[in-house]
């Protein structure tokens, strides 16, 4: 009799056909009970994957982390990630720092961790320094743990036979009362995917007071993971490498909660699902050279983009990175080049602030990156040269520890000369471009009192030249923001938020207070948000903001949310973010300004949801459901002509369909 061999945790075993039958069922039953173990252990804490999802999204929009556009494309990869779960003990760092709630130090400890002791249960993250309960709930969704396998080959009938398919049409009227022309906004989204491995995805939109011919139109294809290459994307994509200096249009940490992420980016190059804003279109690919040694990693990323810097100009791009691992050392080198078919110009050329903005029609951009990690510390930086009128220079060097157990602390230095602009950089920055900065921040997070979670952070910075909306030069100003979160238990909590802020001779200080609750088919959040400003004249302007969130979920096919809220904000410098909850993809921050109320009526239900099962092993339609909003917005008065034809109400509608084959 012939005898075959598999790989189960990296032993060859020798065996017959048989054997190897009855040895891949049990395989496949220890992977099943530990994925069925991990959603008990989500169960628990009874939240739905949905919830989850909000909550990580929602706190990355409000800390500017990602734009409410790329709010989408988080939201997508991390369903892909859900519907298709990492093992833990085989997937690779690129793929867990998509997670962008865990620290790098978060990822080393983990990897340390899991390389010394595959781990047979998530449960054991606890302990893993650096975890906490709520960061496991999370990580439940998307990881599993089971036993290291040989990767299976991929053929051609089992892409198409066991892809899932997702079908969306998305409708969005919006100021319905008073929108000049058509108010609907159109959207049809395909997408394929076979085990994270073959994806690939259209989108087709058509603005608001748009016509047909300007529809817009988008489309990428992304492979994973099939042999020596680590990832293929042709189409709409994103990339990003190091701490961002050189090249990063993809999703980074900045001021937030999670205080401890602050100048981490997702690195890699990856789709873009949206039809608008994807900074890059063309054709990228990363290839991991083959090594000896487990513990390193060489990887050749190379890329071009075709993209409309606006109407009349186009930017040619092309970039390479090399990323080579070796245990606790990481370093990188990226280069870019943009060609632009005519020069940049600036709206208000001449204006002080923008004097210092690339201008020309070519741009060379170069970088070296690394970081060390040794045991509780994390050492990362970046230093970047971009050509510009001079060139200009760039550079951050940070420091993460967790010098004891549940006390965690960054410091981060940063300096942007006043030549220094990139098109497509992203730095950790008080200003939206990375360009004439000087600045320092500290930030801690502490879990040392039972229940508690401290953490703040302070931020100086320093401007050499004029700034927007700074009428003098050299400037400089502050940022401080303490949180204190307190868990009641597994249904309550409560959180309190002060910051500090000056920034152009301006004075801000707000205090927020949040409660929530969440058991069974109930989640209920307060919050209360206020606000003084202090201007240049030292004139005082405050704002007020109050709201209630009611979520119900009825035995889980339909789930309602609604929120009533009023504001008083009589000045624009004191408006209100608040964060609201949308139909599936889709995010807003509102800017509350005047005298009013704001309410929204969220709809999910879930029409058709097919489990396979012994008796339908395939169903052809998995998943049909349908997503509905309704929100208005109440003004006592028409404030600063929010609306030049004298009407103070807003209304918007949003509807979206989802079938899932």
């Amino acid at each position: 009799m012939v005898s075959s061999a598999f790989m189960v945790e990296d032993t060859v075993v020798s065996a017959t056909p048989n054997s190897i039958v009855d040895s891949m069922k049990d395989v496949n039953f220890e992977v099943e009970e530990s994925r069925k173990s991990e959603i008990l252990f989500a169960e628990e804490y009874e939240q739905s994957p949905t919830f989850i999802f909000d909550d990580i999204v929602g706190q990355l929009i409000e800390s500017a982390s990602i734009s409410e556009s790329d709010a989408e494309d988080v939201y997508e990869m991390l369903e892909q990630m859900a519907a298709q779960p990492l093992n833990i003990n085989t997937c690779t760092y690129d793929q867990l720092s998509q997670l962008l709630f865990l620290s790098p130090y978060q990822l080393n400890q983990l990897l340390i961790y899991r390389d010394r002791h595959p781990l047979v249960s998530l449960n054991e993250l606890m302990l893993v320094d650096g975890f906490r309960d709520y960061e496991i709930r999370n990580l439940s969704l998307f990881l599993y743990a089971g036993p290291s396998m040989k990767e299976e080959r991929m053929t051609a009938h089992d892409v198409f036979r066991y892809a899932k398919h997702i079908l969306q049409t998305k409708l969005n009227i919006v100021n319905m009362e008073h929108y000049e022309s058509d108010p609907v906004t159109a959207q049809l989204r395909y997408q394929f995917n076979y085990d994270n491995r073959v994806r690939f995805g259209l989108d087709i939109r058509r603005n608001a007071g748009t016509e047909a011919r300007d529809m817009r139109y988008g489309a990428y294809i992304q492979l994973d993971q099939i042999g020596v290459l680590r990832t293929f994307v042709a189409g709409n994509m994103q990339a990003s490498f190091g701490q961002g200096l050189v090249l990063s249009n993809a999703f980074h940490a900045g001021k937030s909660m999670y205080v401890l992420n602050a100048g981490q980016t997702a690195e890699g190059i990856r789709h873009y699902g949206s039809s608008v804003n994807g900074n890059l279109h063309g054709v990228g690919a990363t290839i991991a050279v083959p090594m000896n040694d487990k513990y390193q990693d060489l990887l050749l990323s190379a890329f071009y983009s075709l993209t409309k810097a606006n109407d009349s100009t186009r930017r040619h791009t092309i970039g390479t990175n090399i990323t080579y691992r070796r245990n606790r050392w990481k370093m990188g080198l990226t280069a870019v080049y943009n060609l632009w078919s005519d020069s940049l110009h600036y709206f208000n050329e001449h204006a002080a602030y923008n004097q210092n903005y690339f201008r020309g029609d070519r741009q060379a951009v170069i970088g070296l990156n690394f970081r060390y990690n040794w045991g509780r510390y994390d050492l990362f930086g970046e230093m970047a040269t971009a050509q510009n009128q001079r060139w200009g220079y760039a550079g951050q060097l940070g420091l993460r520890m967790t010098p004891i157990n549940d006390l965690g602390l960054i410091l981060l230095y940063r300096y942007y000369s006043p030549t220094f602009d990139n098109t497509l950089g992203y730095g950790f920055s008080e200003s939206s471009r990375i360009n004439d900065e000087n600045g320092i921040y500290l930030g801690i997070e502490s879990r040392n009192i039972k229940q508690w979670r401290l953490s703040g952070y302070l931020d100086f910075f320093y401007f050499y030249g004029y700034k927007y909306g700074i009428a003098y030069a050299p400037s400089y100003g502050y940022d401080l923001m303490t949180e204190a979160d307190y868990s009641i238990n597994a249904y309550h909590t409560m959180l309190w938020r002060f910051r500090m802020r000056e920034k152009g001779r301006k004075n801000t200080f707000s205090l927020r207070y949040q409660y929530d609750y969440n058991r069974y088919q109930w989640h209920l959040r307060t919050q209360a948000e206020g606000n003084i400003v202090r201007d240049s004249l030292h004139q005082l302007g405050y704002g007020i903001s109050l709201y209630q969130d009611i979520s119900y979920t009825f035995h889980k096919p339909l789930t309602l949310q609604f929120r009533i809220q009023g504001f008083y904000v009589p000045e624009w410098d004191n408006r209100i973010y608040t964060y609201e909850y949308d139909i599936l993809h889709a995010y807003a921050v509102a800017a509350t300004y005047g005298i009013g109320g704001r309410s929204f009526l969220n709809l999910r239900w879930r029409i058709i949801h097919h489990i396979p099962s012994a008796e339908c092993p395939d169903p052809i339609l998995r998943d049909l459901s349908l997503y509905c909003r309704l929100s208005t917005s109440v003004f006592t008065r028409n404030w600063a002509n929010i609306h030049r034809d004298g009407v103070i109400s807003d209304t918007d509608l949003h509807i979206l369909l989802r079938a899932v084959f």
